[in-house]
Order: C-alpha cells, then sequence, then structure tokens
C-alpha cells in the first residue's frame, strides 16, 4: 500500500491541474495500481506548530481519518483543539501535523514525528487516557488509519 500525499496553496491551483493535467497523468499512469482512493480535505488549523508540507526531518508519519457523527463534529473538532493538539505538541517526538475536514463528518488528523521509538512512546503513555478526556469513542463513527514509514526518494 502506498499513500501519496498533496498538498495545493489554494482550491484554485487543484481545479486548475485537475482540470489540465489529471487525465493526461492518471493515462500515463494506467495498470500501475488498483483501488486508489481519493479525498480532498480542507485545512482547518495545525498541531502543534505552522505545518508545512515538508518531509525531510521526518521518519514517520501518522494518519487518521475519522468519520464523526455528525451531532458531534463540533465536539470532535474542539476536542482535537484542546486536548489531542496540546498532548502531541508535549511529546518530544512530534514535529507537526495539520487537522483537515471534508464533506460528510470526514476529518484528517496528520502528524509527522521524527521515528517510530518516539511515535511510540507518546502512544503508549497517552492515548488512552486523552480518548477518555475528550470522549472519542462517542464522537466517531469509524476510524481508519496507518502509520506511514516515509520513503525520502518519494518525496518531491
Amino acid at each position: 500500500m502506498a499513500h501519496v500525499f498533496t498538498f495545493w496553496e489554494s482550491r484554485a491551483f487543484y481545479d486548475s491541474f485537475t482540470a489540465r493535467s489529471h487525465d493526461r497523468l492518471a493515462a500515463a499512469q494506467a495498470g500501475t495500481f488498483k483501488d486508489a482512493q481519493v479525498r480532498l480535505f480542507d485545512y482547518r488549523f495545525d498541531v502543534k506548530t505552522g505545518f508545512e508540507p515538508r518531509f525531510t526531518d521526518a521518519d514517520l508519519l501518522r494518519v487518521a481519518l475519522c468519520r464523526v457523527h455528525e451531532e458531534r463534529a463540533e465536539h470532535f473538532t474542539l476536542m482535537q483543539e484542546k486536548v489531542w493538539n496540546p498532548a502531541m505538541a508535549g511529546s518530544p517526538g512530534m514535529i507537526r501535523g495539520l487537522f483537515a475536514e471534508a464533506p460528510g463528518h470526514e476529518f484528517l488528523v496528520l502528524s509527522m514525528w521524527r521515528s517510530e521509538a518516539e511515535h511510540g512512546k507518546y502512544r503508549t503513555e497517552r492515548v488512552e487516557r486523552l480518548a477518555l478526556r475528550a470522549q472519542t469513542e462517542a464522537d466517531i463513527a469509524s476510524l481508519t488509519g496507518d502509520i506511514v514509514e516515509l520513503e525520502p526518494s518519494w518525496t518531491v
């Protein structure tokens, strides 16, 4: 499995790329992958510090896709900002990240880490306690995610 993340300066640039170049590039890649899934998220806020789509200082990316119950979306967003963000920001191995939203009450939490070991320290020490405090189980309808080891040669 491969994860490809793209970061666009604006929706206008994304729309322009899609209209002008996407089909040509997709045709050239035919047969090189199967079951591609594309999601477009709008940036809401940073996790820890000003997000930059720069991956040279990170070895690991944690991506969480959260579908949230409609009536709990506001609470989920508030808990990301007030509970999860400070906890991740206080973890020494966490570099930066972002919180984004898509239609249908779907959210993306992307965090960049110095190493798998650093992410593991955060995870084992805090996640269960934070989930109880943030009432995460009541907010989330479904959660999928992955730990992505970054491949520097794939970064453009």
